[in-house]
């Protein structure tokens, strides 16, 4: 009996190394790996090309619905489209920047109905922690499939916006991991000080600066390791399973590898960008470079390039938090909108930077792309080429250099700090559940095989 599918000839990526292989998929799961397989319906030729797993990229805002306030901003439709055609087959989704934020059952299945007949990559939920939903919201998000949680330690939100996500005090915070923790899932955090960068940064502006240069110097180093450091002490508390988002300094990093050698259940992320950008060019950029926690200086992005190399940190995500181009359009950094679009483009400049400029073996690239963070959120049926997994596959040619332009971004807004970047590898092929959903010569598919993960 034929495979539905058989990819032939490519540099496998496996859990114990890469090899020249053929993979073969019948109804979407990698069923046999090896050569000799027999015949297959469809056959994909990827000599000269890297088949990793498609990217599980953790860490990603689409703010649909809008709500009426944010109706411009990243929907499923393109959102989803920059996935595929970013390598990206599945990510996790944050809890905001939507209207409402998703943080109780009904506004889980808001998000649900808002993303039928859209998605062309798979998308897991997180379930917000704010101030407001402790007497039965985690429960609810539990029950409706979140695959974790997400709160902010940093001010965050619009309190102008009925319904717009809020920031945790240290009672919320605490009290929610309590809840969370009986669920068994994760808490990720979004961890910095926010009394100290909220009034450093408005000392800063009162003072008349403007550039990204003043901004990052308004969120010290400290400011990220000592809600570490307090989330942490709440873990070991409440025994909650913690994850520490967008970690921009290597002392950052030294804290939770610390904790984990002291049996605390904490992971860490980085993002494409800081290991991408530093300060000395985040002016010449503009605001479309300001994120939150910020751009570091290049002594500070060998650092954490040496600690993703040496596995304390534990994958890699985009942060993408896209809006609409008015919002970076000001002179002024402290008035611009905090967020990178990037989902497109992590795993080609992620490869190039990693595995082409500096040596990582391509079982790492494949563990911070998407085995490691599979496993951290119990997404059993992703993140490697396995025989029983999804055959979610992202073909990457290595040393195939180009130039990002604004009209090669599906985003909504076409707006990107990676414009104008050579990039010195390519994806060429995305395949979700055993089908194809971008070629780098017929684009983005029009269908939409996506789903919604539901733990």
């Amino acid at each position: 009996m034929a495979y539905d599918l058989m990819i032939k000839n490519g540099l496998v990526i496996l859990e114990n190394g890469e090899i020249q292989t053929d993979v073969a998929v019948t109804a979407g799961k990698i069923v046999a790996i090896g050569t000799q397989l027999g015949e297959a319906k469809e056959t994909i030729d990827a000599t000269g090309l890297i088949v990793s797993p498609g990217m599980v990229d953790a860490h990603v805002h689409i703010t649909d619905p809008g709500g009426g306030y944010r109706d411009q901003w990243e929907g499923y439709l393109t959102g989803t489209k920059a996935c595929a055609k970013g390598g990206v087959t599945s990510f996790m989704e944050m809890p905001l920047n939507q209207v409402p934020a998703t943080v109780d059952g009904e506004s889980l299945q808001i998000k649900y109905d808002a993303g039928k007949n859209k998605l062309t990559s798979d998308v897991g939920s997180f379930g917000g922690l704010v101030p407001f939903n402790l007497e039965s919201g985690i429960q609810e998000l539990n029950d409706g499939g979140v695959a974790a949680y997400k709160c902010f330690m940093a001010t965050c939100g619009d309190r102008s916006i009925d319904g717009d996500f809020m920031n945790v005090d240290d009672y919320s915070l605490y009290e929610g991991m309590k809840q969370i923790a009986t669920t068994g899932k994760v808490l990720a955090i979004h961890a910095e000080n926010a009394a100290i960068t909220d009034r450093l940064g408005e000392l800063a502006y009162k003072n008349g600066e403007t550039t990204l240069a003043a901004y990052v110097a308004s969120r010290p180093k400290f400011t990220e390791v000592e809600p570490i450091r307090r989330a942490i002490l709440f873990a070991k508390e409440t025994g909650c399973r913690i994850h520490i988002c967008h970690v921009a300094c290597p002392e950052g990093v030294d804290e939770v590898t610390k904790a984990r050698n002291e049996g605390v259940d904490v992971t860490c992320e980085t993002c494409t960008h800081y290991l991408y950008f530093d300060t000395s060019e985040l002016d010449a950029i503009g605001p479309v470079v300001k994120c939150s926690p910020p751009i570091r200086d290049k002594e500070n992005q060998d650092g954490m390039w040496k600690k993703v190399l040496s596995g304390e940190i534990h994958f890699v995500t985009s942060d993408h938090s896209p809006c609409t181009p008015d919002l970076k359009e000001t002179d002024n950094a402290f008035e611009a909108w905090g967020g990178i679009s990037g989902v497109q483009n992590n795993v080609d400049v992620l490869f190039d930077e990693g595995v082409q400029k500096r040596g990582m073996s391509l079982t790492r690239f494949a563990e911070i792309i998407a085995t490691t963070p599979s496993k951290r959120y119990d997404l059993d049926h992703k993140g490697s080429i396995s025989i029983g997994k999804d055959a979610d596959f992202v073909f990457i040619k290595p040393n195939a250099p180009y130039t990002l332009k604004a009209e090669d971004l599906e985003y909504k807004n076409k707006i990107s700090p990676y414009i104008g970047r050579k990039i010195g590898a390519q994806v060429v092929h995305t395949i979700l559940r055993g089908e194809t959903i971008y070629t780098l010569a017929d684009g983005v598919t029009e269908a939409h095989p996506g789903k919604f993960i539901l733990k």
